[in-house]
């Protein structure tokens, strides 16, 4: 089937996004498309080409050559500045096929902001835009294909404006092939070594998005936190982590315990291979807006060497979750050194502990699994559960922006002005950076820097954060940090010399009077220039001891250095103390202080919270029946040096099983009764009463009648004999009768009501009780029958388990 005749530029636009074909009326067009293998079409579309065009990229993380199956990969798409683009298409094949057929299409996307993209209509396979609108960079996740798949190409195509951009080369199509079987784990590789001259030096920042508004299922409210961010600027040789991996034990202790120790330790351990360890301050709480808490920061240094970097954060609490970058490359193709990365971020599992919610018990992974990310499908008591298998929130964005470059630069494409401004006037550049919907103050001055010597300190300035119009763009910081030195020093200048800390001031000249001292340091490192240092290492200053040199003074001794604080937060005191070497001569009490004391500042106390592990199950019920009780126990994780922690460790509550069961009770058995003849065979009975009846599943009741065969003499043959005896029994019984009825009138006996209806069970289940009662009708006037009483019984009901 043809096309229909059309303009190049509108059949393109409609084979390639049908959201902005939508814009044309024509229903011909749509049915076109959805007809005739659409994923086909949609690849050999072709827009306008231009040679070298390298506004737009595609890109997989970390720039693997190969893939490992099953693994899953972050894509992006993004534009250059100025550069935008307002619809795109991603797809993945098999190298070589076209696309005509299901089984041409290579592993599955998964869409990670739902806002941005999504799965497109007529070919499911693909993703493409969620609305047409101005963008810079889209991300999604790729899962690779199972083994044997061969190598898979993922393009790209770009609609700006009414030019659709589509290369089967080049910087919008990246050719990715299954790692051979023979060197399954071994890490994947950036393509290209590094060919960027100098250093540069980049500034990372945390901005956390996780919050109960944000992700409001089985939030963690009071120890919701981000550890202490850990990470390093590296070389290829060496990698941190990475998805398809298995964790380190460094990674495992982030992981569980958000304790950044071993995983320092280990980047440390590979100092051939790593520039600078990044590290960062832990959040406690998770979230809290920026103009109260400004987001963490740290400043690190790529060389051509060292330009990857890697950092992670646990997300807490968590069996094993964090988010971080692996692997990201710094340095550009075109030999220059990245100006800024922005990067949403999803968490991942460790693969070192089974749990599935935030504190769920600790359950190791055995054996150990890969690193993967988590997806909304894993469990559905994951926090993060959707049957629908949506995308999961994102939980974080991290910037990573250069602030200096140092060093002979050698970029292939010159530096825009932008990059000039960037390294030669960030305080110029830091306004245009804001964006127009947050309202700040002025800058503060810059503060004194923290180092008096040669050795690298930090100094600050602030600024207040007024008005924030939209909500859904992060404000940068409210503080801002600078590295310095001390006076006389400077880091740029190849004729610096490191020096020491100052050496304690020696004992004053004199033991009366003014006198003077010194003190000293040295070179712990000459200038690079080879020339002479020129810093002093000695200096001395003016000082007094025991003003007053006379016979009623005492000679002291100089003061002692400080004690530390009494406060490890906030405000204390701290202490100094100096000796009495001689008394006054004239045998006078000595007047001279020995003790002086002053106000210290420490830095300002956080309220650290408890850190508690998840309540365990309950103990059985202490009884096996009735009413008892259980327990439950939690333990203390943090620290003890972090605060007394007056949190419960312990429950106890109430348990109820069902009843105990109550055996049957009988009376002993009555005398047995005459034999119900007069001659011949019969039987006579005896009886018993039921004291109480079974409950709860007791022992049912036996018999309360029995029957025994009994013989009197033998009877008459003769009938005249038979029917005169009968007579005289009749009339016997008569007689008695009617003395019983003449005692029933002096003595009434006691007469009973019959039993009423069962109660309902006093419970649905798990044991109940039912009850019945008889009153008494009529009750004897004399003492004799005082056991004419109102009777009740009980019995067992709805005894199955609830």
């Amino acid at each position: 089937m043809g096309l229909p005749l059309r303009p190049l530029a509108l059949r393109l636009l409609a084979l390639t996004f049908p959201l902005v074909a939508r814009g044309f009326p024509d229903e011909t067009l749509e049915k076109t498309a959805k007809s005739e293998g659409y994923c086909s079409r949609i690849l050999r579309a072709q827009g306008t080409r231009r040679e070298g065009y390298n506004e737009f990229s595609l890109r997989v993380e970390g720039d693997p050559e190969f893939y490992k199956p099953g693994n899953s990969y972050r894509v992006t798409l993004s534009a250059a500045t100025p550069a935008y683009f307002r619809g795109f298409t991603l797809i993945a094949l098999k190298e070589g096929k076209e696309g005509d057929k299901e089984e041409d299409h290579a592993g599955t996307f998964q869409i990670i902001d739902e806002e941005e993209t999504q799965f497109m209509s007529n070919c499911p396979v693909a993703v493409t835009e969620s609305t047409p609108r101005r963008r810079t960079r889209i991300q999604v996740f790729w899962t690779a294909p199972p083994t044997g798949t061969g190598c898979v190409i993922l393009k790209a195509s770009i609609v700006q404006k009414r030019i659709i951009y589509f290369q089967d080369e080049g910087s919008l199509t990246k050719k990715i092939c299954e790692q051979d079987s023979t060197s399954e784990g071994v890490t994947d590789k950036p393509i290209l070594d590094c060919c960027a001259c100098g250093t540069a030096k980049y500034r990372l920042t945390f901005y956390g998005n996780w919050s109960e508004k944000t992700h409001p299922k089985d939030f963690p409210r009071r120890t919701n936190h981000w550890s202490a961010i850990i990470g390093g600027s590296h070389s290829k040789n060496y990698i941190l982590w990475e998805y398809g991996g298995y964790a380190s034990e460094g990674v495992k202790q982030v992981a569980e315990l958000g304790s950044p120790v071993k995983m320092e330790e280990e980047i440390r351990q590979q100092s051939d291979e790593v520039l600078t360890v990044i590290k960062a301050k832990a959040q406690w709480p998770a979230w809290q807006p920026l103009n109260v808490r400004a987001a963490p920061s740290a400043e690190f240094s790529v060389d051509r060497h060292r330009h990857l970097m890697s950092f992670l954060t646990m997300l807490g609490p968590s069996p094993d979750w964090n988010v971080g970058l692996s692997a990201e490359e710094l340095c550009t193709k075109d030999c220059g050194w990245v100006q800024k990365v922005v990067q949403d971020l999803i968490p991942w599992d460790a693969g070192t502990d089974s749990g599935v919610t935030y504190e769920s018990p600790n359950k190791p992974t055995v054996p150990q699994e890969k690193i993967r990310p988590l997806t909304s499908l894993d469990h559905p008591q994951s926090p993060f559960y959707d049957p629908e298998g949506g995308s999961i929130k994102l939980v974080a964005r991290v910037v990573i922006e250069r602030i200096a470059r140092k060093g002979e630069q050698c970029n292939i494409v010159p530096d825009n002005i932008d990059d000039i401004v960037a390294d030669l006037a960030p305080e110029e550049k830091e306004e245009d950076d804001t964006p127009e919907t947050c309202i700040y103050s002025n800058w503060s001055p810059w503060s004194a820097c923290s180092s008096s010597t040669c050795e690298k300190g930090k100094r600050m300035r602030q600024r207040m954060l007024k008005a924030q119009l939209d909500l859904s763009v992060p404000c940068p910081d409210t503080q801002d940090f600078q590295p310095c030195m001390g006076p006389g020093c400077s880091d740029e200048d190849g004729s610096t010399c490191m020096m020491s800390d100052w050496i304690t001031w020696s004992p004053c000249s004199v033991s009366c009077g003014m006198g003077t001292r010194s003190r000293e340091r040295y070179v712990k490192q000459f200038p690079e220039d080879g020339s002479m240092c020129k810093v002093p290492t000695e200096e001395t200053e003016k000082c007094v001891v025991n003003e007053e040199c006379s016979p009623s003074s005492c000679l002291v001794t100089e003061w002692g250095e400080w004690d530390e604080c009494s406060a490890s937060c906030g405000l204390g005191t701290k202490r100094r103390h100096r000796m009495i070497k001689m008394s006054p001569a004239d045998g006078s009490m000595c007047k001279a202080e020995t003790t002086e004391a002053e106000k210290c500042m420490m830095p300002e106390c956080h309220t650290i919270p408890c850190l508690l592990s998840p309540w365990s199950e309950w103990s059985d019920c202490s009884v096996t029946c009735g009413k008892g009780m259980r327990t439950r126990q939690r333990m203390l994780k943090s620290a003890a040096e972090l605060g007394d922690c007056n949190e419960e460790l312990e429950q106890v509550e109430k348990c109820m099983l069902p009843e105990c069961p109550i055996d049957c009770e009988l009376t002993e058995w009555s005398q047995w009764s005459e034999c119900n003849t007069s001659c011949g065979k019969g039987h006579m009975i005896r009886t018993r009463m039921i004291k109480i009846e079974p409950q709860f599943g007791g022992t049912a009741c036996p018999e309360t009648v029995q029957r025994t065969k009994c013989r009197v003499r033998k009877c008459l043959r003769g009938p005249g004999l038979e029917k005169r005896r009968w007579k005289e029994a009749r009339e016997k019984r008569r007689s008695e009768q009617v003395k019983k009825n003449t005692d029933s009138e002096q003595y009434p006996v006691c007469r009973l009501k019959p039993w009423t209806a069962w109660t309902e069970c006093s419970a649905l289940c798990g044991g109940g009780i039912q009850e019945r009662y008889m009153m008494v009708k009529k009750r004897a006037k004399t003492t004799q029958f005082t056991s004419c009483k109102d009777k009740k019984e009980l019995r067992a009901c709805n005894v199955h388990p609830c």
